[in-house]
C-alpha cells in the first residue's frame, strides 16, 4: 500500500509540474492578452500549441485588431494560419482599410492573401495611388516607339497612376497588363494623328484618348491618370534637338526632290519611247511611198499596152521629170551657199 501511495503521489506531482509548466509557459502570452482586452483562455492557448499554431502570433494579431476597434475570434486567425496565410499582413490590411473607410472583410482579405497578393500593399495602393512607368525600364525598354501618319517616328514615355481595386484583386490582371495596354493605346493614338506636330503640340490629347479606352477592365487596378512624361522625335541627337524642324524639312525636301527626279525620269523614258514609235511610223510611211513609187513603172507599162499612152507622151513626161529634178538640185545647192560656215 505504501508503494502504491508513493506511486500515486509521484504521478500527482508530475501532473502538477506539467500543469504549472504549461501555465508559466503560456502565462506571459495570456497576461498580455488579458491586459490588452483581447482575452484568450488558457485552454485555447494550449489547444493552439497542440494544433501546431503559434499562440504568440495569434495573440499579437488579436491584440492589434482589438486595439484598432475590430473584433475577430481566434478561430478565423488560426484557420488562416493553418492555410499558409500571412496573419499579421491580413490584420494590418484590415486595420488600414477600416481607418481609410474602405470596405474589406476578413474573408476577402484572406482570399487575397492566399492568392499570393500582398493585401496590405493593395490597401495602401488603394489609399495612396502609385505611379508605374510605361514602358517598364526593368524590361530593358525606356521609350515607346510610335509613328504618325506623316511617317515621323516619335519616342514616348508615359507615367500611369493606378489605384488598387480590391474587388477585382483576386483574378484580376497585374501591372504588366496595364503597361501593355497603355503602350498599345499610345502607339495607336499617335498612329491616328495626322502629323507629328499635332502630337508634340498637344500630348494631353493622346493621354485623354488612351484614358477613355477603358484599359483597366478586368484588371486589379483602376487607372487614375495617364501622363506623357517625355516625347521626342526619333533619330535626333542632343545637338540637333533645337533644329529638328529644319532637319525634318530638309529631309522631306530631299525626299520630294528624289520623287520629282524619278517622275521626270519616267516622263523622259516615255518621251523616248514615243519618239521611237514616231520614227517607226515614219519608216513605215516611207516604205509605203517606196511601194507606191514601185507601182508607177508598172502603171506606165500597162498604159502602153492598153494604148492609153504614146511614145511622145512618155518622152514629154521624162523631160518634165528631168526638169523637176534639175530644179530641185539647183534649189538644194542654193540653200547650202546661204548657210553660214561653221
Amino acid at each position: 500500500m505504501q508503494k502504491l501511495g508513493a506511486f500515486l503521489l509521484i504521478i500527482v506531482a508530475v501532473a502538477i509540474l506539467v500543469v504549472l509548466g504549461l501555465f508559466f509557459y503560456f502565462l506571459k502570452v495570456w497576461v498580455r492578452a488579458w491586459m490588452s482586452g483581447a482575452r484568450v483562455s488558457l485552454f485555447n492557448l494550449i489547444g493552439m500549441k497542440l494544433r501546431s499554431v503559434n499562440p504568440t502570433l495569434i495573440v499579437d494579431a488579436r491584440i492589434r485588431l482589438v486595439k484598432a476597434g475590430l473584433e475577430l475570434d481566434t478561430d478565423a486567425l488560426e484557420a488562416h494560419f493553418l492555410a499558409g496565410g500571412n496573419v499579421i499582413n491580413v490584420v494590418q490590411a484590415l486595420i488600414a482599410a477600416d481607418k481609410a473607410n474602405i470596405e474589406l472583410t476578413f474573408q476577402r482579405a484572406a482570399a487575397i492573401d492566399l492568392a499570393g497578393r500582398d493585401v496590405y500593399d493593395a490597401v495602401r495602393t488603394s489609399v495612396n495611388p502609385k505611379v508605374i512607368d510605361c514602358p517598364d525600364p526593368a524590361k530593358g525598354t525606356t521609350m515607346l516607339d510610335a509613328v504618325a501618319k506623316d511617317g515621323i517616328r516619335l519616342l514616348v514615355k508615359a507615367r500611369v497612376t493606378v489605384r488598387a481595386n480590391l474587388e477585382r484583386l483576386v483574378g484580376g490582371a497585374t501591372e504588366d497588363t496595364i503597361i501593355a495596354r497603355v503602350g498599345q493605346g499610345i502607339v495607336s493614338a499617335i498612329g491616328s494623328s495626322g502629323t507629328y506636330k499635332d502630337v508634340l503640340e498637344n500630348p494631353d490629347h493622346i493621354s485623354r484618348k488612351v484614358l477613355q479606352s477603358g484599359l483597366d477592365s478586368q484588371t486589379a487596378f483602376e487607372i487614375v491618370s495617364i501622363d506623357i512624361a517625355d516625347i521626342s522625335v526619333a533619330g535626333t541627337g542632343a545637338r540637333d534637338v533645337a533644329n529638328v524642324g529644319a532637319m525634318l524639312e530638309t529631309e522631306r525636301a530631299e525626299a520630294d526632290k528624289k520623287l520629282r527626279q524619278a517622275e521626270a525620269e519616267g516622263r523622259r523614258a516615255m518621251a523616248i519611247a514615243a519618239e521611237q514609235e514616231m520614227r517607226a511610223k515614219v519608216q513605215e510611211m516611207q516604205a509605203k511611198v517606196v511601194e507606191a513609187q514601185a507601182q508607177i513603172p508598172q502603171a506606165i507599162a500597162g498604159a502602153f499596152r492598153a494604148g492609153k499612152l504614146g511614145v511622145m507622151d512618155f518622152y514629154r513626161m521624162q523631160n518634165i521629170m528631168a526638169d523637176t529634178a534639175m530644179r530641185e538640185s539647183i534649189s538644194e545647192g542654193g540653200d547650202e551657199k546661204q548657210q553660214p560656215k561653221q
